[in-house]
């Protein structure tokens, strides 16, 4: 059920959300969220009830035990989604394109965040635009972020850097940023966003999408590809291929490590991925990030 091809037939956003995070919690006793622990206190076997947000999934690899992380402080928190709505996003890969997945993911994970109390928000990046929706954790607040990620239209290239500090400052107080983007960018504008954030002290959570025909250099017999956002064309060849796979594995890498090296998490995810693996690791870099 968590496969994009299968999400895509399902038509109704919150919907698609509550059936992934259902799917995902599957087999787990699910209880009230009270909010991520800011103070982590100790470990304590997983008892059934207790909330699958505590489970330590990097505790499970090494002992295959469910194990639960208590802290000492319990609180709910600002969740701000960050997608990025430039027109390389509509590249498709098999039928899904890139802001699909996006929205399943954004959806989703607000939808978790909301089931925990959590305050939720949204940006969207767009050329010329930056749309804005406050943190506020009602469920009708859910549903405007439905609403919203529903009317994306990737157009353009990624807003160029304007005023972000006075945009993510707030009310001062840290909060958890997902940023959902294929890391696209032609003067480096993303990367100043994210030093802007992390400036900040804000925690960031980089959601980094590939198509599968894109991480396979795969065009199904094109000769020509064209840049969605600057129009410019490119002659395939196996040539070609050769150094294209070797300049991405090096791209990859390296922008792994910057970020890495900026307390930023990242997760690189093809559009062919099921969901509950890219849930999964959010899980699991929410509890690097507390640690």
């Amino acid at each position: 059920m968590l496969d994009p091809k299968t999400l895509m037939t399902i038509k109704d956003l919150p919907l698609l959300a509550k059936t992934v995070i259902d799917g995902f919690m599957n087999g787990f006793n699910k209880s009230t969220v009270k909010g991520p622990g800011l103070e982590f206190s100790q470990y304590r076997s997983y008892q059934p009830g207790d909330d699958l947000r505590w489970l330590d999934w990097r505790m499970f690899a090494r002992s295959d035990r469910y194990y639960i992380r208590e802290s000492e402080i319990e609180t709910s928190i600002s969740v701000r989604f960050l997608v990025d709505a430039s027109a390389s996003m509509n590249h498709d890969d098999d039928g899904i394109k890139k802001i699909d997945y996006a929205r399943f993911l954004t959806a989703s994970l607000a939808y978790l965040a909301n089931l925990q109390g959590d305050a939720i928000g949204m940006y969207v990046f767009k050329e010329g635009e930056l749309f804005s929706l406050p943190s506020r954790p009602d469920p009708q607040h859910l549903q405007r972020l439905y609403y919203q990620l529903e009317q994306i239209q990737p157009a353009g290239t990624f807003t160029k850097p304007i005023h972000y500090k006075e945009l993510f400052a707030g009310t001062g107080r840290k909060e958890l940023l997902v940023f959902v983007t294929d890391m696209y960018q032609s003067e480096g504008e993303i990367s100043k966003l994210l030093d802007s954030l992390t400036a900040l002290k804000h925690e960031v959570v980089v959601f980094h999408l590939m198509g599968q025909n894109e991480l396979d250099f795969d065009f199904k017999g094109y000769s020509t590809l064209e840049d969605l956002e600057t129009g410019k064309t490119v002659q395939v060849s196996a040539q070609t291929k050769k150094q294209y796979q070797e300049t991405l594995d090096q791209h990859i890498s390296a922008l792994r490590m910057q970020l890495l090296g900026k307390r930023i998490a990242y997760k690189m995810i093809s559009t062919s991925q099921p969901l509950d693996e890219a849930l999964r690791e959010f899980l699991v870099q929410r509890n690097t990030i507390l640690r």
